[in-house]
């Protein structure tokens, strides 16, 4: 899988399926990889052209000094575009990427066909909470803060009845680079798009988990009825729906895009 350099990162990215295909790009969330997109690549590769990256300070893109802002993580993706020489594509994040998402949607819509925003807020927790979580990981390392996250994105069931599922899950967030966690976390933390959301003209289905702690339904709902035309889907799972519900969550995503 190859690298593109824009402007101060390295950026890190997998793009595969037919080449005459319109293209598809997962933008993953905190803590996570290209790799948590695993089974939508399998599931979407043959109709799509799937573009999967790491966002910067994640994976094995480059950690830039901090703090980051979603601004700044949005002009990675349409630096990204423009080097692949895209023009438009559908566009789907999960939690912080679907932050980048509701960025594009708003300062960039000619790029996008459709956006799909799951288990994400126009603003997720508060400034308190962020700062305490910093502090904590700037303390202890990532696995500090593991278990605590991890209560976050699966429940417990699916813990239990996944074990393998959940052990790499575990091991993606606690290789993710510390300060790169941390300058991320000053994104999301930052990032407040209440007042403005309702500004996005671009098709839109927005995807939350019942059991989701971290981004609630109820915040699912309040990005569906501020996006004119938006679409919302429950599914009964934790904060990485795409995992814990993965055929749901594919079966959706397909109606959506063909539509």
């Amino acid at each position: 899988m190859p690298f593109a350099q824009l402007n101060d990162v390295r950026i890190y990215y997998d793009f595969e399926g037919p080449a005459n295909a319109p293209v598809l790009i997962f933008s993953n969330s905190l803590g996570a990889n290209l790799s948590m997109w695993d089974q939508q690549a399998l599931a979407f590769r043959k109709q799509f052209r799937v573009l999967r990256y790491d966002t910067r300070g994640h994976g094995q893109s480059s950690t830039t000094p901090g703090p980051y802002h979603i601004e700044q993580l949005s002009q990675d993706v349409l630096a990204l575009l423009a080097s692949l020489q895209l023009v438009r594509v559908y566009f789907c994040g999960l939690s912080k990427g679907g932050m980048t998402g509701m960025w594009l949607g708003l300062h960039a819509p000619q790029v996008l066909h459709k956006l799909i925003l799951c288990n994400t807020a126009a603003k997720i927790g508060n400034a308190e909470g962020w700062n305490s979580r910093i502090e904590a990981a700037r303390k202890g390392g990532m696995k500090s803060i593991s278990g605590a996250v991890m209560e976050r994105w699966l429940t417990p069931a699916f813990r239990a009845s996944s074990p393998e599922v959940a052990a790499a899950t575990l091991g993606m967030l606690e290789s993710t680079d510390l300060d790169g966690y941390i300058a991320n976390c000053a994104a999301v933390r930052d990032f407040d798009a209440r007042e403005t959301i309702c500004g996005i003209r671009v098709p839109t289905l927005v995807i939350a988990g019942a059991q989701d702690p971290a981004t609630t339904p109820d915040e699912g709902r309040f990005l569906a009825e501020k996006i004119p035309g938006a679409r919302y889907v429950e599914l009964n799972a934790a904060h990485l729906s795409n995992i814990e519900a993965r055929d749901g969550f594919n079966s959706e995503l397909s109606a959506f895009l063909a539509a």
